[in-house]
Formats: structure tokens, sequence, C-alpha cells
């Protein structure tokens, strides 16, 4: 995996930018959770929570069009 940064002046600013494609790409919250085992019916059930939560979000945006 390569996230791709440019950095002409500012180190700030190409951090920021890293932490945001980071944080786009949901690779900040899988390192959090490989950070300890998860047991696979922990697991299971996390994976339907977030499949649950998109379903909803998605047809929240379909129902404001």
């Amino acid at each position: 995996m390569a996230i791709v940064v440019e950095v002409q002046d500012n180190l700030e600013k190409a951090l920021k930018m890293l932490k945001k494609k980071m944080q786009l790409d949901g690779l900040q919250r899988e390192l959090k959770n490989r950070r300890f085992y998860e047991k696979p019916s922990v697991k299971r059930r996390r994976k339907a929570q977030e499949a649950e939560r998109r379903r909803r979000k998605a047809s929240r945006r379909r129902r404001g069009r």
C-alpha cells in the first residue's frame, strides 16, 4: 500500500494531507482494530453493525433527494 503526498515547501501541510488521506482510506481505523486480537464472533458482529450503519446512511441519502 502506498499513499503519495507531494511535498513542496511546507512539511506540516504535507503531514496534514497524509493524515487526511489515511483517514479517508480507513487506514487509521484498520490499524486501531488490528492492535489487539479480535475473536471471530466479535468480528462478525462488528462487520454486521458496520454494514447496517452504511445501509442506513445510504438510505438517508436516497431519501433526501
